[in-house]
């Protein structure tokens, strides 16, 4: 019985290290827009500069310092609707995320177009905040995602040279 698909379903399959890794990644952000979601739902109907002062306090933050000064003026702008927005903005961002990452796990098609026209389409804001101004970890995500853009790229388009046989029952 060599060769038998019986044989060919027993062997373990290996994923694409890469793929995983992207896919982590993509869970991890996913991970971080759920926190920031639940943090923004979390600060409804409070007093966020209350709210602020304290943490600043907590973390032994000068409370008279220009950055803790900034933070607390920001923080003046946020009121119940906007966080509302923000919140679901950061959940859908997140359910994005998860399919991304599920997708690439399973080594899906679908998961790597989709990961290839979401990164695509972020990049030319990254660019913009590059410019705008020019940080290490601002670097950092751009040549990430330019670097995720062009593996699935080449992934995708290998795979379409070389379809999978469908498997035979």
């Amino acid at each position: 019985m060599t060769g038998s698909s019986l044989q060919v379903a027993k062997t373990p399959r290996r994923h694409n290290k890469y793929l995983v890794l992207i896919a982590v990644y993509k869970l991890l952000q996913a991970l971080l827009f759920v926190a920031i979601g639940v943090g923004a739902l979390r600060l409804l109907h409070k007093d966020i500069d209350d709210v602020l002062v304290r943490v600043a306090h907590d973390l032994r933050f000068n409370t008279e310092s220009r950055f803790v000064d900034f933070v607390l003026e920001r923080a003046s702008l946020l009121n119940d609707p906007l966080l509302r927005r923000i919140g679901f903005g950061a959940f859908c961002y997140a359910a994005i995320g998860i399919l991304e990452g599920i997708g690439l796990y399973l080594e899906k098609a679908w998961g790597e177009y989709l990961t290839l026209i979401i990164t695509a389409s972020f990049l030319p804001i990254e660019v913009l905040e590059i410019l705008h101004r020019l940080t290490m970890p601002r670097v950092a995500l751009l040549l990430g995602n330019v670097l995720v853009l062009i593996y699935l790229t080449k992934v995708v388009i290998d795979r379409q040279r070389h379809p999978k046989p469908p498997i035979k029952a």
